[in-house]
């Protein structure tokens, strides 16, 4: 049964993408090589560090903005950087961007704005050559289709086969349609997210990192929440209680509440942005669109595969570890959230950046190499950290006390 319904979310994903994307990629592309894109980012770029020369940091930002939100998102280079190159080039950009609207604000000597708008011109130049050296073939395609829904779509699989399982495990299989449900309603929710982004230009640029941050946050709350929840009913003697409270099959109104939103979180914070991403793509791929569809197929079913790993071949279990594991499972989600929820809003320059030149970027871990996305991350650290020590100690002074 949970199968079936799995595969009815993905089929109404694949509809709902189809229904948004087929009605846009046969727009003429404005373009014809990566380079192209780039010289125009050049120019306005340049034309940022002239503003800034001038005295008028505002309007310099302004153009770095229009920049980064007008050509770099909008015609698909973040895209393909991430798809054809790597995530972590990907994300060095965007985190240079960022930096170079720091130092505006900041004030700093006009050479150094100058050398660091250097830098991003040579790393986005670069990367240009790469993609127009890089002889489009259809396995190419696929590849890039693939890694899109796969990276898009990793998180929330895992939250929604965690969350799902756990539900079965707890005799609360009935609640598993709210999860599903939410997951449902999220899918078209992302739809009309995608078509608001797309149309109407007050939902456009920062406005989309905005949603994503806030999402991405929001979740963190939500994960942590449920993870403590998870947590506190590893062992055995707590779970019988938890059972016998709970009449053996009945969650609170809260917690089903809160499980449904987990699961709609996950899957909205990424939906849109996946939706626009293929629409690039099919605008992009008119040789090999065949390859796109296959690409985005393959990786559906990975992901299928994944979840029904999780949501089935964890049942055999005991459950000490499985609710242990769970639990850190959705640990580990919550501070991968912290990170990227504020690495979201940066980009839209509602929280500054501060590099840290030491740290590596671990897109899969929320970790980027800013101070303000590595604070929430250490402090959700520590509040894990304590809430376990905070459980264990009271499971053993229970124990003492029987």
């Amino acid at each position: 049964m949970a199968v079936k319904k799995y595969l009815t979310l993905t089929l109404l994903f694949f509809v709902s993408v189809v229904a948004f994307v087929s009605s846009s990629y046969a727009v003429e592309k404005k373009y014809e090589t990566w380079n192209a894109i780039i010289d125009e980012m050049d120019v306005i770029l340049n034309d940022a560090y002239d503003l800034y020369f001038m005295k008028d940091p505002e309007k310099a930002k302004a153009r770095v903005n229009n920049a980064y939100f007008g050509f770099y998102e909008k015609h698909g280079v973040e895209r393909a950087v991430m798809s054809y190159i790597s995530g972590k080039r990907g994300t060095d950009t965007e985190y240079q961007f960022a930096k170079i609207k720091r130092l505006m604000s900041d004030g700093v000597p006009n050479k150094t704005v100058r050398a660091e708008i250097d830098v991003i011109l040579k790393m986005l130049h670069e990367d240009a050559n790469e993609l127009d050296g890089k002889k489009e073939s259809g396995w190419s395609v696929l590849l890039a289709s693939f890694i899109i829904i796969f990276r898009e779509g990793l998180e929330a699989i895992l939250v929604i086969a965690a969350i799902s399982a756990y539900l079965v495990r707890s005799g609360n299989i009935r609640m598993v349609k709210v999860v599903y449900m939410s997951s449902l309603f999220a899918v078209f929710a992302s739809v009309l997210a995608a078509i608001a982004l797309n149309s109407i230009v007050n939902l456009s640029g920062a406005n989309q990192e905005i949603i994503e941050g806030v999402a991405m946050l929001t979740a963190t709350i939500v994960l942590f929440f449920i993870s403590n929840w998870m947590f506190s009913k590893a062992e055995a003697e707590a779970w019988k209680n938890y059972v016998e409270d709970k009449v053996k099959s009945a969650i609170s109104s809260g917690s089903s509440i809160a499980l449904g939103f987990a699961a709609f979180l996950a899957v909205f914070r990424e939906g849109a942005e996946t939706i626009l991403f293929y629409q690039a793509m099919l605008s992009e791929s008119k040789e090999h669109m065949d390859m796109v569809w296959y690409g985005l197929a393959l990786g559906t079913l990975v992901l299928a595969v994944i979840f029904i790993i999780i949501r089935f071949g964890t049942m055999r279990l005991p459950l000490k570890p499985f609710f242990i594991g769970t639990s850190i499972l959705m640990y580990i989600m919550a501070i991968a959230f912290a990170g990227g929820g504020v690495k979201e809003l940066q980009e839209a320059d509602i929280i500054q950046v501060t590099p840290v030149d030491y740290v590596h970027s671990i897109e899969v871990l929320g970790i980027y190499p800013t101070a303000e996305t590595l604070a929430p991350q250490l402090f959700m650290v520590m509040l894990v950290a304590l809430s376990i020590l905070y459980y264990k100690t009271n499971y053993n002074k229970k124990r003492k006390k029987h």
